[in-house]
Formats: C-alpha cells, sequence, structure tokens
C-alpha cells in the first residue's frame, strides 16, 4: 500500500485537534488546580500571641506576614522573650496599632519585590515619634538571598531602606523564610503553583538565639 501523502488541509486539520486538545488538557489541570488552591488563596487569619507575666517591660512585636511564615516567626521570638520576664504582645500590624506603652517594640515583616511590605513602612513611618521613646530591633524574613556572597548581603540590606530614615534600630536581623503553597498561590500562576514543592528554610535555632540575646 502506498504511503498516503498529507496534504495542507490534512496537516492543518490535525494540528488544529492537538492544538485543542493540548487547550482543552491545560484548562481541565488549571481547574483542577485552581480547585485545589482555594484554601491556599483564601484570606489569611493574623493572629495575636501574649507571652510572659505582666510587670513593667513590656514588649511589642509588631508583624506584616504575607503568607503566614513571618507570623509564626514573630511567635517564636515572643515565646522567648516571655521566658526572659518580658510581657510579650504579639500582633499584626493594622492601621489602628499603637507603640505607647511599650518600653521596647520589635518589627518584622515579609519581604516583597526586595522590601518590606507596604503596612510595615507605613506603621514605621506613622509611629515614628513614638518609636524614638522605646527601644527598637527590627526583623526582615525572605526565602531569597540567602548566601553570604556580597550580592546577597547588599539585596538583604537594602530590603530596610524604606524604614531606616524613620527609625533607629539597635538591631537589625535578616532569617531565612518559607514558600509554600499559600504563597505559590498568591504570586504564581495556579497552574505553576499547583506543582511547585514548598520549601520552609527557617533556621529556628537561630530565630529563638537571637530572641534570646535581643534587648539585653
Amino acid at each position: 500500500m502506498k504511503n498516503k501523502k498529507l496534504t495542507r488541509r490534512d496537516f492543518l486539520k490535525i494540528s488544529g485537534l492537538t492544538l485543542g486538545g493540548s487547550i482543552l488538557t491545560c484548562l481541565g489541570l488549571n481547574s483542577l488546580a485552581s480547585r485545589s488552591l482555594e484554601d491556599e488563596t483564601a484570606k489569611l487569619e493574623t493572629t495575636e500571641f501574649a507571652f510572659g507575666e505582666k510587670n513593667d517591660k513590656s514588649l511589642l512585636i509588631a508583624y506584616a506576614t504575607y503568607a503566614g511564615s513571618t507570623m509564626e516567626v514573630a511567635s517564636a521570638i515572643g515565646e522567648e522573650l516571655g521566658a526572659r520576664g518580658y510581657r510579650v504582645d504579639v500582633k499584626p500590624i493594622t492601621k489602628t496599632l499603637q507603640v505607647d506603652g511599650y518600653q521596647a517594640v520589635i518589627i518584622g515583616s515579609a519581604v516583597q519585590y526586595g522590601e518590606w511590605l507596604p503596612e510595615a513602612v507605613d506603621f514605621v513611618k506613622t509611629n515614628q515619634q513614638s518609636l524614638e521613646k522605646a527601644r527598637v530591633a527590627l526583623f526582615s524574613v525572605h526565602i531569597q538571598n540567602l548566601e553570604d556572597d556580597p550580592t546577597s548581603r547588599a539585596a538583604r540590606l537594602a530590603y530596610l531602606d524604606g524604614v531606616r530614615p524613620f527609625v533607629q534600630a539597635e538591631a537589625e536581623v535578616f532569617f531565612a523564610g518559607r514558600f509554600d503553597k499559600r504563597g505559590a498561590a498568591l504570586l504564581l500562576p495556579k497552574l505553576i503553583a499547583w506543582i511547585m514543592p514548598d520549601m520552609d528554610l527557617r533556621d529556628w535555632t537561630k530565630i529563638r538565639a537571637w530572641a534570646q540575646t535581643i534587648l539585653a
């Protein structure tokens, strides 16, 4: 039997069917990915924590989180400081959060696009005068620029460029963060986020060690 010659019409027909099948497959997978990520894209519930007994050593940890990782870091820091004798309030940054009445304030933020989250920067600016009366420390949480090379160090220092003019902090620290399905779903197309692996690079020993020595 002779091989049948593939005409241009046949080629276009096959190409169209192949493309159509690919589109339907992608649409189906994207729909499945969207359903699977519904919980991750729901509004994040931020939480307040309290550690230690009431006393004159009151401390506020104000945090801005994007996907929840910074909130958990703030809680761990608060737990350690509570064990050191501080009365610690760990609270998410909001427009109504006040720093008056606290002897010390630790402010932490996730990093997005190379800088602190906007609400954290605004919080520092709004409370600039009150922060001048308290001891202040700052921490940043991010999944990138983790190496000890000059480029990574410069990038980490730049995270705080937006707040340094408005606050005199006695300590700054950077912690490696976490990138999970929630973070991926908020930043990436759903189909890509669905197949992204979770990465938790937080060093809890380092985080708690910093909390054991800060504001000594």
